[in-house]
């Protein structure tokens, strides 16, 4: 037996970087199950593995403890979890103010899961290169209400390789996942930092402002600067999964400030007399986007959520 890294997984089939720099195709054992969440792929892209029969027929028989993951609801399965990666050291999120446009919807249920599973993030916004006047101006504002907040971010161009040096002092010597829609333009920044990678790319569609889908299965990158990308499929939707909703507001960082200020212990911030998380949206301390992203994530009302009104 011998331990390696998850590097790919395509389905029934593991990708797996072995301790020698050997890369393995492998199986999972067929009565091999996570015992702790029900999950479409037991197995994730960043997993480190022991694998038994190397030389004969490779299986995964062990799963080592993950440091941390991150999970989205099943495409098809809406009551099941897809894991998208495990073991990163910060997630990276790619989003657009236009072609196509990020709702805050999509960016806040990103935000939430990564803050639950204790992965730090930084927002970067691409196609900084196109923006009308006003869509600088929505630029401006989200940047700086998520840099209040305390997430770091970041306005990029990859077509005009703008702040990309930023970015790439960022990746250096961390496993980071890399995400967003599709369309926003992950791969073709992945393409720019490394160009060796040869990653597919594609055009958006003029009559839906939307990209397709040019990364099929999860993968892990080798950075020749040092760290490695996990490079995953663009997601449509990003559906919270196995959350406790009276919880949720801890996963807020601007309400959790406040939690101890409400004056019920069990405050769920929505009709409770003499709220403080309330009060901060009304004297304009927490964004409006937020709290109603807040409300949507509560109600679970993922529609809602993406259309992202407003902000």
């Amino acid at each position: 037996m011998e331990e390696g890294i998850v590097i790919k997984s395509t389905g029934n089939l593991y990708h797996v970087r072995m301790n020698n720099g050997e890369t393995l195709a492998v199986r999972i054992k067929g009565s091999f199950r996570m015992m702790d969440i029900k999950t479409t792929n037991p197995v994730a892209v960043g997993d480190k593995v022991i694998v038994s029969d190397t030389a004969t027929d490779p299986v995964i028989s062990e799963i080592k403890p993950r440091t941390n993951y991150i999970i989205r609801k099943s495409v098809n399965l809406s009551k099941q979890a897809h894991i998208i990666a495990a073991n990163v050291d910060q997630a990276i999120l790619i989003a657009t103010i236009a072609q196509p446009e990020t709702s805050t919807g999509f960016i806040d249920r990103f935000l939430i899961t990564a803050e639950a599973y204790h992965i730090p993030t930084t927002i970067v916004f691409n196609k900084t290169d196109i923006y009308t006047e006003k869509d600088m101006e929505k630029l401006h504002f989200l940047m700086e209400t998520y840099t209040n907040i305390g997430y770091e971010c970041l306005a990029i161009s990859v077509t005009a390789n703008k702040n990309i040096d930023q970015l790439i002092a960022k990746l250096k010597n961390k496993t980071s996942l890399v995400s967003g829609h599709s369309g926003v333009g992950k791969s073709s920044l992945l393409n720019l930092i490394e160009p060796s990678l040869q990653l597919k790319t594609s055009i958006i569609s003029d009559a839906h402002q939307l990209g397709k889908h040019t990364t099929t299965y999860a993968e892990m990158h080798e950075l020749s600067f040092g760290g490695y990308v996990v490079d995953t499929p663009g997601i449509k939707a990003f559906g919270l999964i196995d959350f406790d909703k009276t919880e949720l507001s801890h996963y807020f960082i601007e309400m959790r400030a406040l939690l101890s200020e409400c004056q019920f212990n069990n405050c769920q911030h929505i009709n409770e007399p003499k709220c403080a998380v309330k009060k901060a949206v009304e004297n304009n301390e927490i964004a409006s986007f937020r709290y109603q992203n807040y409300l949507s994530m509560y109600d679970d009302n993922e529609s809602e959520s993406y259309r992202g009104k407003g902000y």
